[in-house]
């Protein structure tokens, strides 16, 4: 109740919404819990990239992460909803997402991929799904990116929840479509033979979307500050080395 006065009285004296969002020390940050190695549960603990990447920025940024699991096609409703602050979820910027969110600097450059069967010899890059049937995560932007391509009504474009890989293996799509990253991670850990198709066709920024208000704004530079200093001082690479082997956080032009 205190609290509630004294952030009612902040807001009568016209402060601004960064001042509020100091009041606020907690950061609810969405995420579905079942894209590994961003977001995953093991032995019932939430871990991955995303997990350590968040609670790093808490740290940075002197803010309480409070974790929300729920399916990845709900998150940005949750956004919306003002049930969670923000997504970890490797959400890409897209024109579309810029006119309903503000943005963080993005924190992972990526691109997307082709994934099929292997010993597949008809799929060798993205021109090659023409009249196949492909797989991408419910709500992802990979979707839309299939969907822009000229050809795409010749595309049968199936979503699902998670776990697309088993319905490449069971013969019911011809290929899917997902990260980079996380296509590598999933033929690695895998027991499906897999393979990547080609290169990958399209470079993608991930990172936090906040609603476009006052206190929204406020928290995206919270968070905006901190992700400048980890990537300053080093720890974003150090989180990313230590899930990919690789760093996942700079673009090639960027690291050199």
């Amino acid at each position: 109740m205190l609290k509630t006065l004294v952030t009612a009285a902040i807001a009568a004296a016209g402060l601004s919404g960064a001042a509020i969002a100091q009041e606020n020390d907690t950061l609810r940050v969405g995420m579905s819990g079942g894209y590994f190695p961003f977001t995953f549960v093991r032995q019932d603990e939430l871990q991955g990239f995303e997990v350590d990447v968040m609670n790093a920025i808490g740290e940075e940024a002197g803010l309480d992460i409070a974790f929300e699991t729920m399916s990845f096609s709900g998150l940005i409703g949750a956004l919306e909803a003002g049930r969670i602050d923000t997504i970890a979820n490797q959400i890409t910027i897209t024109p579309e997402r810029e006119e309903a969110f503000v943005f963080t600097q993005p924190y992972v450059i990526d691109g997307a991929q082709v994934v099929t069967r292997e010993g597949n010899t008809e799929i060798e890059s993205v021109e090659d799904l023409r009249g196949k049937t492909v797989a991408v995560n419910l709500g992802s932007n990979f979707e839309q990116l299939l969907r822009d391509l000229p050809y795409a009504d010749e595309i049968d474009i199936r979503t699902y929840e998670s776990n697309i890989e088993q319905d490449t293996a069971l013969g019911r799509v011809d290929a899917f479509v997902m990260d980079r990253v996380s296509s590598a991670q999933v033929i690695q850990e895998s027991p499906l033979p897999l393979e990547l198709a080609g290169q990958p066709f399209s470079e993608i920024r991930n990172a936090f979307p906040f609603r476009d208000t006052d206190e929204g704004r406020a928290l995206r530079d919270r968070v905006d500050e901190a992700l400048a200093a980890l990537k300053q001082d080093g720890t974003l690479t150090e989180i990313s080395q230590k899930w990919f082997d690789s760093d996942i956080t700079t673009s090639a032009t960027e690291a050199e």
